[in-house]
């Protein structure tokens, strides 16, 4: 008991800076609490949580899943009044805006967006895709 403790511990602490700079990701963090749980009991539940997100949301990001914005983000956009820019590209959720476009903050929340052929898109920061269009 003393050995799946110890090795449990381990784990999460070398796993938590990870996990720190993830997205939570709640369905893969349970899956791995259940495993973790019938493995090595309440301590194998909570690093098997951690691992799970983190895996989880590293799979995501590498088959490109998108997390869609919270509602906050979608009516901050909808609400806000800038002019929109033409691209002669065809703007799809998942695929990178050109580096033409000028990207607008939303306070509080990890995205920007832009009007972009009369179309109101959310986008990810560091790798410009689009999360989300708005259609009016």
């Amino acid at each position: 008991m003393r050995v799946r403790f110890a090795l449990a511990l381990l784990a999460a602490t070398a796993i938590a800076p990870m996990a720190a700079q993830t997205q939570y990701a709640p369905a893969d963090a349970a899956a791995g609490a259940a495993a973790g749980g019938a493995v090595a009991g309440p301590v194998g539940a909570a690093a098997g949580a951690i691992v799970g997100g983190t895996v989880g949301a590293a799979s995501d990001v590498a088959t490109g899943i998108l997390t869609p914005p919270p509602p906050p983000v979608v009516t901050y956009v909808e609400r806000e009044d800038i002019p929109s820019v033409a691209v002669e590209h065809e703007v799809v959720v998942g695929r990178p805006l050109p580096r033409t476009v000028v990207l607008h903050k939303i306070p509080k929340y990890h995205y920007e967006y832009a009007v972009v052929n009369h179309r109101r898109v959310i986008v990810e920061p560091g790798t410009r895709r689009v999360v989300k269009i708005i259609e009016r």
